[in-house]
C-alpha cells in the first residue's frame, strides 16, 4: 500500500493511519554542536531516535528537548559523554542504563529515574517519584526537591543527593556508595544494607534492620561540603548524621549447610 510522509516525519498509508515510528523524526535545529527539537506530538520511540541521530551520527554535543510531556523511558541507554537538558517532566523510566551524560530535567520524575545509572551527572529540579536511582552504579544523582520510596534501592555505587525528604525504606539492600538526604527520612532507613553510607540533615522515621548510626569523621565531613557546594545546596542547621550497616546479616555461620547454599 502507498504510504505518504506527513507532518514531523510521520509516515502515513493511503487509510491516513501512521505506520511505526520506526526512524528518527529528524525534526531538530542544529547549530554546530548544539541542537534543540520539540517533542510535542513524538512518541517516546521517536524522541528517543531523535536523541541517538543527533548525539551518535549528527556530531551534536548539547541537546535541548521540550516539551517532553512526561512520557515514560525517555533519555534511555545513552553511552556517551554530552549534555541533554529536557524543558518538563519525565515519566516512568528516565534515563536508564545511561553512561556518561550530564542531564537537566526542569521538572519532575517518574518512577525509577536512573536505574543502572553508571556514570554521569543528573539534575532533577523537583520531585523525584519512589525507586529513585534503583541499582545506582556511579555518577551524581541530585533531585532537589523530595523522593519517594525505597530510593536507591540495591544501589552498588556513586551518589543520590536529595535537597528535601525521602520516602520509606531509603537505602534498602544498599550495597556502596552514598546517599546525603537534606531532609526528613521516611521509616526503615537503611533496612538490609550491605555497606555504603547514608547521611541525613533531618529527622529519621526509625532506622531498618541491620542499620546503625556512626560518628562523623573528617572524611565524611569533606564530602558533604564538596558535593553540597558542587550543586548550590546549604548545610542544615542541625548538620547531618551517618549511618552505615550494622554487619549483623554478614554473619551466615549459624545457618544450615543448605540455608548457607542458597544465600551464598
Amino acid at each position: 500500500m502507498d504510504s505518504v510522509v506527513g507532518e514531523r516525519g510521520l509516515t502515513y498509508d493511503a487509510r491516513g493511519l501512521a505506520e511505526p515510528d520506526a526512524v528518527a523524526p529528524k525534526v531538530a535545529e542544529i547549530d554546530g554542536d548544539r541542537a534543540s527539537f520539540d517533542a510535542t506530538g513524538l512518541s517516546t520511540r521517536q524522541i528517543n531516535l531523535e536523541l541517538r541521530r543527533l548525539l551518535y551520527e549528527g556530531g551534536v554535543e548539547h541537546v535541548t528537548v521540550r516539551n517532553p510531556g512526561a512520557k515514560h523511558s525517555l533519555g534511555v541507554g545513552i553511552l556517551r559523554r554530552c549534555s541533554i537538558h529536557f524543558e518538563g517532566s519525565l515519566g516512568y523510566f528516565g534515563l536508564g542504563i545511561i553512561d556518561g551524560p550530564e542531564v537537566t530535567v526542569t521538572g519532575r520524575v517518574g518512577w525509577s529515574v536512573c536505574e543502572n545509572m553508571m556514570s554521569g551527572v543528573v539534575v532533577v529540579e523537583h520531585n523525584a517519584g519512589s525507586l529513585t536511582g534503583a541499582a545506582l552504579r556511579g555518577g551524581d544523582l541530585v533531585i532537589r526537591g523530595d523522593v519517594g520510596a525505597r530510593t536507591g534501592i540495591d544501589q552498588k555505587g556513586g551518589t543520590i543527593l536529595v535537597g528535601g525528604n525521602a520516602g520509606l525504606l531509603t537505602g534498602f539492600m544498599m550495597q556502596r556508595g552514598r546517599q546525603i538526604i537534606c531532609g526528613d527520612t521516611g521509616p526503615g532507613l537503611g533496612d538490609s544494607m550491605y555497606d555504603g553510607a547514608i547521611y541525613v540533615g533531618g529527622k529519621v522515621a526509625n532506622l531498618g534492620i541491620d542499620c546503625v548510626e556512626e560518628e562523623l569523621s573528617e572524611a565524611d565531613l569533606e564530602v558533604l561540603d564538596r558535593k553540597l557546594g558542587m550543586y548550590g545546596f546549604d548545610q542544615p542547621s542541625s548538620g547531618f548524621r551517618k549511618f552505615v550497616c550494622g554487619k549483623v546479616l554478614y554473619n551466615y555461620d549459624s545457618l544450615e549447610p543448605a540455608e548457607r547454599k542458597l544465600i551464598l
